[in-house]
């Protein structure tokens, strides 16, 4: 029988983490960051989008670039591909799939000491991806916010938000995670390996159980109770986002293919001890 993995403890925040790299990269023409400065949001999908209100409302200048015209949050500006880039720390929110694509195309406009954060759903591939495209001159940190519009609508307090340190010099990455850690979000310094194994098991398997939900076509009945309520609204909310979300989680990330397995198993158990008790007589 296929289980799911036992919960990982969580760092706490007031405990530095070393990065990830086996030697920090020393960035001496760089000057660390100590105030809120322009940032840029590739992509404004409806979670970058919201991603760029955010670091708007806790005051950064917020730039953005998209492949439409969009509605623009307060104190955001959609500008082009170019200025994004220039920024000193941008966002990437853009799918999954299309993250090493756009990073790659990027290259060329990002400048010595940039500050490049995913954030992306999953973080063994986008992580290994900025290893292998970014320079040493840019500095990378794998992000992910776990929550979007939905979940984020009434605030981000106690809202878990991961992070890793991917190649960011001490001083940049402590900056960020105090920076988020004034969010009031629940800032959770975990590996990307880590991460994927519990994200499985959690944003994974509600996203396959309500996608599949979807499936069946329910309605609103009289006869609701608070559990069918509760199941209708996971179906509501793994549904609002995009559909390719629901693809990249179980394509990129390495360890759905087991909880996947481990769904069946339980589901084939359940039947076999319901057919159990059809045979009792």
């Amino acid at each position: 029988m296929i289980s799911a993995p036992e919960i990982w403890y969580r760092y706490p925040v007031s405990v530095p983490r070393p990065p990830s790299l086996e030697k920090t990269r020393e960035f001496d023409t760089i000057p660390a960051m100590s105030e809120k400065h322009r940032v840029g949001v590739y992509g404004l999908g409806r979670f970058g989008l919201f991603w760029a209100a955010r670091l708007a409302e806790k005051g950064f200048d917020v730039v953005g670039c998209s492949r439409r015209s969009v509605t623009l949050p307060p104190g955001v500006r959609q500008v082009g591909v170019e200025e994004v880039l220039s920024s000193p720390t941008v966002f990437y929110c853009v799918s999954i799939s299309a993250f090493e694509e756009v990073l790659e195309a990027s290259l060329p406009y990002l400048k010595e000491g940039t500050v490049v954060m995913d954030t992306c759903s999953v973080k063994l591939y986008p992580a290994g991806v900025m290893k292998r495209l970014l320079p040493p001159t840019v500095r990378a940190i794998a992000t992910h916010p776990m929550f979007g519009p939905d979940s984020g609508k009434d605030g981000l307090e106690g809202l878990p938000f991961v992070i890793d340190n991917i190649s960011a010099d001490e001083e940049t990455w402590r900056w960020w995670v105090d920076e988020f850690t004034s969010w009031k979000m629940d800032v959770l310094m975990m590996s990307c390996d880590q991460h994927d194994r519990e994200a499985a098991w959690s944003q994974g398997i509600t996203h396959f159980i309500g996608r599949t939900l979807a499936e069946l076509n329910l309605g609103s009945t009289r006869l609701a109770t608070r559990g069918y309520r509760t199941l209708m609204g996971v179906v509501e909310q793994t549904c609002n986002d995009p559909l390719q979300l629901f693809y990249d989680l179980q394509r990129y990330n390495p360890y759905t293919k087991q909880m996947r397995m481990g769904l069946r198993g339980a589901l084939e158990t359940t039947m076999e001890a319901l057919k159990k008790q059809e045979d009792v007589r």
